[in-house]
Parts: C-alpha cells; structure tokens; sequence
C-alpha cells in the first residue's frame, strides 16, 4: 500500500512540475469533476498569512467533495521565510513560494490569491504589523479579494481575538478578514475598486480551529461541543486517493519550507467556529441555506436543465457525445447578466468541452524568451480527437490583433500544423509585477489596480483559436511556450516570457572594501538578439572612483554573453552607497538583471531586479585564511567570507574525517544545518574532535524541533528571538576577546542591521558557555542566547542565533567584524 502511495505521489509530482506550461489532458473521470464543479454555485475563501498557513486538508475537501470553488487568499508571499532549498532569500524566495503554492492548489484543487503585504519577517504582535504594513492598504486588498472572488463563505486559519500569542501577522491576517466581512457590501468604502468590480456581501465567516490553538486537550474537548464539526477523510475512488492524502501531497510542495511529509489516511474531523453572518441550518454543511444551484442566477434554470442532465447520464467512455448538448449551454452562459457567474462559467465550460472534444491546440516558440517588437516563430498545432464536426474560423495573436490562417476544417483526428511569425508588439516584461516597482519594508507597490492579488503576472504572449462547432463559435485561448526535447528527460515545457534586450549582471551583490586596495568589478552582459553593441558604465557613489569610465561590448549570437571588468577604488573613510550597471545600446538604456530560478517542483522562472551592488568600506582586521565551511539549509555566508578575503572550502559532510579538518583554521556551519544534514550526526565526533585540538568550531541558527547541535556541553534551544533589527544590543562582557579581537565591538556594530536581530535562540546552557550580548524586543525580558562560547579542549566552540545568512549579504559592517572576530578566536 505504501508503495503503491508512492508511486501515485510522484506521479502527481511530475504532474505539477509541469503545471502552468504542460496543457492539461483531462481523463473521463477528471471531466465528469469538473461538470459536478461546474453545477455547484457555492464559493469558500480560506485567509491567512503565509505560504504554508493553509489548511489543505479543508481546501481539498471544499474543492474536492462539496465542489465548491475554493480559493486561499495568503497575505503575503513568503518573503521573510528561511529556505530549505537554495541560497534565495527575500524577494526571490518570494517567488519560489508563490509557485509552491500554485502546485499545491494545482494538487488540492484550490485557486490563489494575495495582496501587497510584504513578509518583512516574525512579527510578535499585530500592532507592529498593521503599523509596517500599512494597515488601510493590506484592509483595501482584502475586501477587493471579497469582492471579486465572491465567497459565500469565508474561512480564518487564526483567531482574531488573541493578539500577541502567535505571529503578529497571523492575527493580523484574521483581524483584517474579520473587518473585511461588512465593508466589503459597503459602497462608500474603498470605492476606487468599483470601477472593476462590485460590492458583495458573503453570507457567513468563520474560524478554522482545532485543538492545537487550545493549552491541553480538555480545554479543548470543552470548546468542541459549540464548534462545527465534520470529517473530511472521505475516499475518492475517481482519484485513487483520500482527501488526507491529496492535502498531504498538497503541503508537501512547499519544499522551500521543508514541508514534504508523508500521506495520511482515514477518518479525521475539521472544526469551524461560526463568528458572522447568517446562522447555520445544517452544521455538518457550511453552505445550507444558500442556494448553490443553477438557480441562484437570473437565467441560470435552463442552463442548469442542460448540465445536470449531462452529470447525471454523463459518458465516461464517450465524452464526446455530450458536446452538442455543452455547446447549446455554453450559449445560454453567453446571454447571462450577471457577469461574475457569466465569466466565471464561460471559463469552466470552455475546458470541458475542450476536454470531451479531445482538442489539442498549442503554439510553441522556438525560443523560450523574445524581446519587445521582436519577431518570432511559433509553431501551431490543432487537432480534434472526437468525431464532432469544427471547423478552424482564424488564429488571432492576442499580442499585435493580426489574424491569420481561415476556414479550415478540423477533422477527426488529423494534425493542421503551421509555423507563422508574429511580432512581439508590447512594452513590457513578462517579470513579476509586484517586483517591478520598489518595495517599503511592509508592502509591494503595484500601480495596475488590477494586477492586485493575482499570484503571478498574466502572459502577455497569448493566442487566440477562434473555433466553430455546431454552427457556434467557440474561442479557446492559449498561452504560447517553449516545447522541446531532450533525449534523457524527454518532452519539456516552459513559459514563454517577453525579456529585455539586454540584461546585466554583477558578479556579487555586495562587494567589501577592507582597505583602501581597489578591487575588480566583472559585469558579464547578455544580449536577447543578435548583433547588439553598445557601452556599459558603473554608476558609484561620491567618492568613490571607477576606471575605465565606460567599456565597449559588442555581441553577435542571441542569448550570448560578454564579460567586462572595471577597477573600483573605495575612499579612504568608511562609506556605504550602491553601485548600479548601466548598459547603453541605441539611445536606450538598460539597467536589469536577470535572475533564473530553476527547480524541479516548479516551473522554471525569470525575474528582474535591478542590476546593481551594495559597495560598503570599512575597517575591518582578521586573522587566519583558511575556513571550512558545511552547508545547511542554504545560504550566501560563503561567498561574503570571501569577500573580506577568506579563502572558504565548501566541505561535503560525507567527506569529515578525524585528519581532513586539520588544515582549517575554523569550521563554520551554515543555518539549520543539523536540521537538514542528517550525516552530521555521524560526523559530530570527528568536528568535537577537531575543537579538543584547538579548532575553532561555529555553527549558526538551527531551529529548535527535535534537533541535537552536537554541542560538547549541555545547550537548550528555543523560539526566543529578537524580530526588531534595531533593538538595543547590550554587550556582556566587554573584555571577552571575541567582542575585542582583530576588532573591537560597539554599539555602532549593531546599527543598520535588516529584518531581525536574530532567532531561534537558546534559552538554557551549560556553565561553560560565556554568553556574550543581551537583546529583547520591546515588552519582553532580556534574551541572553544571541551569542555564546566555550572552551572545549583547546578550542573553542561558539553557537550564534544571529541572523549573519541576511546581514552579511546585505553589506552589513557590523556583521562582517563581528563575524571575523567569531573566526579569529582560536588565534588567542
């Protein structure tokens, strides 16, 4: 059973790499899903504030067995998480996670939505939240998410009447919905939106709890008795699968966040705390007393006529027989007034009878990127697997309104294919639009009012199949990908994406200055056509000094690459500033970097950010060179040591033995790296080993869940942290030479630092360990854990809470002596 389980998920998960680019190809049991989803008129939205905070066993089971469309409207993206992963933090993991929640809802059936809340990091209270994010902003999203997805009823992951006992964002997400519930049916509030959508009232708000939000079992076991109860470990014998164990596959995309888990089978109840609107009638059915039928709408009897006729005598092995009678519904569709349940059916319909037909339309590129007003050629496919009579009216690119190929007709299973040009008439980017503006620290700017809570950005590239079937025209639109193949992984898919004509790229994105010495600044640039020439300048600080001025590229091969190097020099005092790449090519100037994201579980993704550098001088003292470092969860700790002139070895834990780590002068290990290492446990007596002999052995941040750090004395981690990056740091012990030497530590160390303090810190030690600062957010008590070191042997052996994974890549000078000190130690 387990293996079968097995096989079933990665099936899925091939399934959902793909997601967004492979069309769908829709068995007679998922087409017979889809009619029961396109009779049921009811609407669930589930808030909350995070990729992960979801509930995907109740999204699967409102999706899957009430058949209710369900969307999950996350607040945020994700941005201020950790990732499992890869090195990508911030803007970038946001991006990650907007696709781990797209395969998830491509797994449980649910659609998503977000606002321009940016997750700038653990909040402890809602008030910080509110104040960061823009409260009345983040409120307008909400209700413009109400007000066009319409739910009939809406569904909290957390409770609004309990701010300061969880993550202040969490309250926040709840508070807001709780807020959203009235003013969303209210006209003189936010009232800009009602140029594109309508006020709405849903019918009812609720709170998905359970017995984990209560102090023991029996508090909760009491509180049940007035809670919705209903189990939703049904079987669905169409899928093969429970809907616990398609919620299971569901959160097991957030890898980012390592979420994969195994399945789970079998009854389970769900709990609902009714908060607002009308009373329940059924308390086993969140949706009695609303009229979830064809009739709700004006119009929509005789539609409903049709398509219940079709479930109910629906042909699994001839779809196609009932295409006649889906047409003749598609009309009435057309004819309705209500335009929510106009568009929103017209979508639905459109894939069945695409599916029953058997169509295969696609357009594929012969690239997987073009430039604005250029050319390219796409390939087009158009076959009809049904004996149903169609006819192929036009083709009609969406891009430029040029129509091409008319009148021809499509006969039961034989290929027209053709290959056509097609100018890319736009002017902007394929990139994520919350990304192209900059960010405040607590929101995104976004300037399309009708961009706003979209998980990504609609593909400018799209084409339209204008069809006749039945005397009807029926028109089917596609985006336009890349197909291709490869001999050893087979047929690939990607998006499509309209890119710069030229992109930049810096080789590091913040570049450390420890002396006056210049230093080599490489810019590789990267043309999207042929035959591109022009110049690249660095624009610097005052001060600092660039030469030469301005070099020459000049590149003949699309997509090819030039590298030029410039020579920075830095002023003699301290000075923090940016340095921007600025590429220059018939008047125009191109300022971007384009970033690849590239993993398996989603589809691949392109990103633009502006193409620049943080320079920062400073002076800064080390001693040692040689650092052995052992990755964790992923992050860019490596690269910034060697920005300051350490020589870092990447070292594979497989690889630790008792004589290898004799030549380093410390071993760092990167964040969570004993959550995620699971070979270190062997490992740890040849690292223990190495610091009895004098080595000097860091490791950082590890998450508190079940997890040994291998510490040679005893020491307790916690979920202290300390999320304010501008806390007052009180320094311990002010002799201690890690705080004096190469550098000296001050409170002028801890100015400037992003995001947090740090996290996860320990709450309870060994007498061995030194701790060394203090730090708190405001309410709380002192937290001591932040940085603690003890002697072992002759070595030394420091555990660090601080957050260095964001500061040292973001150019923090503080971070950089600190941690040069921390690899100095064992000098002493």
């Amino acid at each position: 059973m387990k293996k079968s389980l097995l096989t079933i998920s990665a099936f899925l998960l091939i399934s959902i790499s793909n997601f967004a680019q492979k069309p769908q190809k829709l068995t007679s049991n998922e087409i017979y899903e889809k009619i029961q989803k396109l009779n049921f008129l009811g609407t669930a939205l589930y808030i909350a504030a995070h990729p992960d905070d979801e509930n995907t066993r109740l999204i699967a089971y409102l999706a899957n067995t009430i058949k209710a469309r369900t969307g999950y409207l996350s607040l945020t993206r994700g941005d201020g998480g950790q990732n499992l992963i890869g090195s990508e933090i911030r803007e970038l993991l946001g991006v990650i996670r907007t696709q781990e929640l797209l395969a998830a809802r491509n797994v449980d059936g649910g659609e998503q939505f977000f606002t321009r809340a940016n997750d700038f990091g653990y909040s402890k209270h809602p008030d910080e939240t509110l104040e960061i994010w823009n409260k009345e902003k983040v409120l307008s999203d909400v209700v413009w998410a109400i007000r066009t997805f319409k739910p009939d009823v809406i569904i909290n992951r957390f409770n609004h009447e309990t701010p300061g006992t969880t993550h202040g964002h969490h309250t926040s997400s709840a508070m807001l919905s709780v807020e959203a519930f009235e003013l969303a049916n209210d006209s003189t509030q936010f009232t800009p939106q009602l140029k594109n959508t309508s006020i709405w009232q849903p019918k009812r708000l609720f709170y998905n709890t359970s017995s984990w939000f209560y102090k023991d079992n029996a508090a909760f076991e009491a509180a049940s008795k007035d809670l919705i109860k209903f189990d939703i470990g049904e079987y669905y014998p169409q899928k093969g699968l429970s809907n616990n164990e398609l919620a299971s596959i569901a959160s097991s995309q957030h890898l980012s966040q390592g979420f994969g888990r195994e399945s789970t089978r079998g009854s389970q109840n769900e709990y609902l705390k009714f908060l607002k609107g009308d009373s329940l009638q059924d308390k086993k059915d969140i949706f009695s007393g609303i009229n979830t039928t064809w009739n709700r709408i004006n119009g929509g009897g005789k539609i409903g006529d049709i398509l219940y006729d079709i479930e109910e005598n629906f042909d699994f092995r001839n779809p196609s027989k009932h295409i006649a009678k889906l047409v003749e519904a598609y009309q009435k569709i057309e004819l309705l007034e209500d335009e929510h349940w106009k568009n929103l059916k017209k979508k639905q319909i459109l894939e069945i009878i695409e599916a029953c037909a058997g169509l295969y339309l696609e357009a594929s590129a012969e690239s997987n990127k073009g430039t604005p007003n250029s050319n390219i050629k796409v390939d087009f496919e158009v076959l009809n697997r049904s004996n149903v009579s169609m006819t192929l009216a036009s083709i009609t690119s969406t891009i430029n309104g040029e129509t091409f190929v008319k009148q021809q007709t499509i006969t039961n299973n034989q290929e027209i294919n053709f290959t056509q040009n097609i100018k890319l008439s736009v002017d902007e980017y394929s990139d994520p639009y919350w990304l192209r503006k900059p960010a405040k620290l607590g929101m995104y700017t976004v300037d399309d009012p009708l961009l706003i809570g979209k998980p990504e950005t609609p593909s400018p590239a799209k084409i339209d199949f204008n069809l006749v079937i039945g005397n009807i025209p029926i028109t089917f639109t596609k985006n336009i990908v890349r197909k291709y193949a490869e001999s050893d992984k087979g047929e690939i898919y990607e998006p499509f994406e309209i890119l710069p004509l030229i992109t930049t790229k810096l080789e590091d994105k913040v570049f450390i200055f420890s002396n006056e010495k210049e230093k080599k600044v490489s810019v590789t640039v990267k043309a999207g056509a042929n035959f591109i020439s022009g110049k690249v300048t660095l624009k610097l600080p005052e001060n600092w000094q660039v030469s030469p001025n301005e070099i020459a590229f000049n590149i003949e091969q699309k997509n090819d690459e030039e590298t030029v190097e410039f020579m920075v020099s830095p002023p003699r005092e301290a000075s923090v500033g940016k340095m921007e790449v600025i590429a220059s090519y018939n008047g125009k100037e191109y300022t971007k970097e384009l970033f690849e994201i590239n993993y398996s579980h989603i589809p691949k993704q392109r990103i633009l950010l502006n193409s620049e550098a943080k320079v920062v001088r400073l002076n800064i003292k080390k001693t040692g060179d040689k650092i052995g470092y052992i990755k964790g969860a992923g992050d860019a700790v490596p690269e910034s040591l060697r920005q300051i002139g350490y020589t870092v070895d990447e070292i594979n834990p497989a690889d630790i033995n008792e004589d290898n780590l004799k030549s380093y002068d410390a071993i760092v290990l990167g964040i969570r790296a004993y959550n995620v290492v699971k070979e270190l446990k062997f490992k740890q007596k040849y690292l223990l080993e190495y610091v009895e002999k004098g080595g000097n052995m860091i490791v950082q941040y590890n998450t508190n869940r079940g997890v040994d750090v291998g510490s040679p004395y005893k020491l307790s981690l916690s979920r202290d942290r300390v999320t304010d990056e501008f806390a007052d740091v009180t320094i311990l012990d002010s002799n201690h030479q890690l705080l004096n030497y190469p550098n000296k530590i001050t409170d002028e160390d801890f100015k400037d630092w992003v995001q947090e303090r740090g996290l996860y810190f320990p709450n309870a030690w060994d007498p061995n360990f030194t701790p060394l600062l203090s730090m708190y957010d405001k309410g709380e008590l002192p937290k001591n854990g932040s940085l603690l070191i003890a002697k072992y042997g002759k070595g030394n052996y420091i555990y660090t809470g601080l957050s260095f994974f964001r500061e040292l890549p973001a150019g923090v000078s503080g971070a950089y002596k600190l941690f040069a000190n921390m690899l100095s130690v064992k000098s002493r």
